[in-house]
């Protein structure tokens, strides 16, 4: 069964990474995350696994959707064990952005950790609410 994801990147940051750099490159790994909570998400990520790719700082949107193609793993470029990676694709771009404003603005999402916890950089998705998003998205 696949499970759905949501992991955030900021395109103008410092290590600045948007969709439109995966859609061309076709594949990337995502690394950089140390958060506690968010490498618990990650460590729970599987091959096939979907994942909304969603822009922080000025935009606040989820663009499009990645797919997990490799099992966690300790990133190579850090010294500790724990800090994992997963090795992802380009699968769609959504039809229009859904954007957190329509997202805090839905009660269907009042409990999701996007609007609870807003710095997790990499959540859990349940299918309801990956359903709505893709249903706002279409337009």
């Amino acid at each position: 069964m696949v499970n759905y994801w949501l992991a955030k990147q900021e395109p103008s940051g410092p290590r600045g990474y948007n969709f439109e750099q995966l859609k061309k490159d076709k594949t990337t790994v995502w690394d950089g995350v140390h958060n506690n909570l968010a490498l618990k998400h990650m460590r729970e990520m599987k091959s096939g696994d979907l994942i909304l790719f969603y822009h922080t700082g000025v935009e606040r949107q989820a663009v499009g959707i990645m797919q997990v193609t490799s099992k966690p793993y300790s990133n190579p470029k850090e010294d500790v064990e724990r800090f994992i990676v997963v090795d992802v694709k380009y699968k769609k771009t959504l039809k229009r952005p859904v954007t957190l404003t329509e997202i805090k603005n839905n009660k269907k999402f009042k409990d999701w950790e996007l609007v609870r916890i807003s710095r997790l950089s990499v959540m859990p998705v349940p299918k309801l609410i990956w359903d709505e998003i893709i249903k706002i998205s279409q337009g």
